[in-house]
């Protein structure tokens, strides 16, 4: 049989610890808690080791003191849903993005916006189709970075009242129409072609003038012609081939060329 005197000591023990339960509460240091007393905003009862809203261990007023929220400091990624949009250019595109933020005012967080996290993803679904709409397709392809900055300026000016910061907002996908994406195909292609034009064209220009300078120095040292004449023979002799060369001097073939040109002219009228 257990006496009175222990039965009484149970039950105290169990309304300690139902009381003890009901006012202390151990907050994560990712998060922060948001308290009500009687219906209005304050901070928990202070102990020596932790602060009002946390992290770390959080007294409560018991049957007064109510924890309504709890809010995580760590960032969040949202992706924003495919939006339909059409550029200044009158292209229609499909865009979607993610969008990076975090809780820096828990408190504002908590009173001026009903959800913040949804708030934030609709300011950002907005935004984007505001802002692209803006822009032609070109810009919005060339300049991606410059996209991103001024989504992310804009919507955490937006969210900045609600203790809101947005860190980062990246556009993921463009999605062009079937017929746009074979039009800049084509031009691609066509692009791709004149600079192959061009550089070539640079090509035979360079190796014109070289061939220039070349004649030039050949002019000036008639002894260059037959050097490159015997170094053309030693690259063919070295080459394993049936190819048979007889070479013919000039100086013995001139004087012939000389007179059969002499005897043309003379027989003309």
């Amino acid at each position: 049989m257990i006496s009175a005197d222990w039965l009484l000591l149970i039950v105290v023990v169990v309304v300690v610890l139902f009381f003890l339960g009901s006012f202390i509460r151990i907050v994560p240091e990712y998060e922060r808690v948001i308290i009500f007393r009687l219906g209005r905003r304050t901070k928990a009862v202070l102990n020596p080791g932790g602060t009002g809203n946390g992290p770390g261990l959080v007294l409560l007023v018991p049957f007064i003191d109510k924890i309504r929220q709890r809010i995580s400091l760590r960032t969040i990624a949202t992706d924003v849903p495919p939006q339909d949009v059409i550029t200044r250019d009158n292209v229609s595109i499909k865009v979607n993005a993610v969008i990076f933020f975090r809780v820096i005012n828990p408190d504002q967080a908590f009173l001026s916006v009903e959800d913040y996290m949804y708030a934030t993803s609709q300011l950002a679904q907005t935004t984007l189709r505001s802002v692209l709409g803006q822009m032609e397709l070109d810009d919005l392809l060339a300049a991606r970075d410059k996209v991103n900055q001024q989504l992310q300026r804009i919507i955490d000016e937006h969210t900045e009242p609600w203790g809101v910061k947005v860190s980062t907002v990246e556009v993921k996908q463009i999605d062009l129409p079937q017929d746009m994406q074979r039009a800049m195909s084509k031009q691609a292609e066509a692009e791709r072609e004149r600079r192959a034009k061009v550089i070539n064209a640079e090509g035979e220009f360079q190796a014109a003038a070289k061939l220039g300078e070349a004649a030039e120095v050949l002019m000036r040292f008639p002894v260059a012609v037959q050097l490159r004449y015997l170094q053309t023979m030693r690259e063919i002799a070295s080459e394993r081939n049936t190819t048979t060369f007889f070479p013919l001097p000039m100086d013995l073939i001139g004087p012939l060329l000389d007179r059969f040109g002499a005897g043309d002219s003379a027989r003309k009228p």
